[in-house]
């Protein structure tokens, strides 16, 4: 392998595909797996049961498999899972799952996460997400496939942010936010529809204003949240954009926000 600085620590028993590329001062143990095609940049740190896939980017300084923050955590060999394609930056901390959690802390493919964000233990990101800058998730936080999380956002433990939903600027979120919503403030409030993610996304005006009819139903119409969900729910049976409100509502522990 000779695409592996001289400097980096590898554990013997380390899966690395020949294909890999590893900086200067890296350390990798014993129980990491990567796939063909990733690289790994200078000083960055990959330890515990680890699984990275395919043509990901890891920037100087990630650290990628410690342990978790949770004082409940006794070593059990929990693992981190990150798929293909995604870009992760300077400073960022992927933390392995734990036995009081799903066991896992997992990352889809395609994502871009900027310097200094945190997924703490059992937490699951989806696919095609874009956090900025110093984004911050608690344990067993949940964020659906082309989330965008404004810099300095902090999501609470157990909270679900829905496919193409996005928040502001240090959004402090403490429930869940609806898919393809938006959200600002300390504590996130609703703040309109992510109508240029949609439509960047190939959404038709039709569709956008479907969503833009569930928003009403939920914030301007005076209805009660269920008497709204069942008509969204009602409504979603004839539009396929609307499907997704479904497994949102029946996966939400902490309530959206309101």
């Amino acid at each position: 392998m000779t695409n592996i600085h001289p400097t980096a620590i590898i554990h013997p028993k380390a899966e690395i595909d020949d294909s890999v590329s590893v900086g200067a001062y890296t350390v990798i143990g014993e129980h990491v797996k990567i796939g063909k095609g990733t690289v790994i940049k200078e000083h960055a740190v990959i330890e515990g049961h680890t699984e990275i896939g395919e043509n990901n980017t890891i920037f100087q300084f990630a650290s990628l498999g410690a342990i978790p923050q949770d004082k409940k955590y006794q070593g059990e060999p929990t693992r981190l899972i990150i798929g293909n394609g995604n870009t992760i930056r300077e400073f960022t901390t992927f933390n392995l799952g734990t036995v009081t959690g799903i066991g896992e802390t997992r990352v889809g493919d395609d994502n871009w996460i900027m310097a200094y964000c945190h997924l703490a233990h059992d937490c699951v990101v989806g696919s095609h997400t874009i956090f900025a800058n110093n984004a911050s998730l608690a344990g067993h936080v949940t964020i659906g496939d082309y989330a965008v999380l404004g810099g300095y956002t902090l999501v609470f433990q157990f909270c679900h942010i829905g496919n193409y939903a996005m928040t502001a600027f240090a959004a402090g979120v403490h429930k869940d936010i609806p898919p393809y919503f938006m959200a600002a403030g300390y504590r996130a409030e609703p703040a309109g529809l992510n109508k240029e993610g949609m439509r960047r996304n190939g959404f038709t005006p039709e569709q956008i204003k479907n969503v833009e009819r569930v928003y009403k139903l939920l914030y301007r119409q005076g209805l009660s949240f269920e008497d709204a969900k069942q008509q969204i729910l009602s409504d979603a049976q004839n539009a396929d954009e609307l499907k997704i409100f479904v497994p949102f509502f029946e996966q939400s522990t902490r309530g959206i926000i309101r």
